[in-house]
């Protein structure tokens, strides 16, 4: 029982880290770590089950469209400067204390420049879509 506990914790990480390394292919990954890992938990049934939860999960994390990225790229920095203490991470939202600012001809992602990054969110849920360094 160990063993699989081990092995099952192995390889969700290994998932995971898949996942972000790699965002455009992260809905292949996510549905390849959730069928191997629901195989182990349960047979057929789970790795059936553990792939579709495993490509939901992956889409969470594709990229924005370029001409998001290049849009946030060419933005001007702002004269006051966002510092927060905590780090920004994909997938996590941001603090509210930090403003965003809306994409024009992209409703569904925002920008903010925090710690002299550039994020991409997505601004129903502040959740950090991409980090541009």
């Amino acid at each position: 029982m160990r063993k699989t506990l081990i092995m099952l914790t192995a390889l969700a990480a290994a998932g995971g880290f898949a996942s972000v390394g790699h965002a455009q292919e992260s809905t292949i990954n996510g549905a390849a770590g959730g069928a191997v890992t629901g195989a182990i938990v349960g047979g057929p049934v789970g790795a059936a089950v553990g792939g579709v939860a495993g490509a939901l999960v992956g889409t969470a994390i594709d990229p924005p469209p370029q001409k998001v990225v290049t849009y946030v790229q060419e933005a001007p920095m702002p004269t006051e400067r966002v510092v927060v203490q905590e780090k920004v991470v994909v997938g996590q939202p941001l603090p509210q204390t930090v403003q965003y600012v809306a994409i024009p001809e992209e409703p569904r992602y925002a920008y903010a420049i925090v710690n002299d990054e550039r994020v991409i969110v997505d601004p129903q849920t502040r959740t950090v879509v991409q980090v541009i360094r």
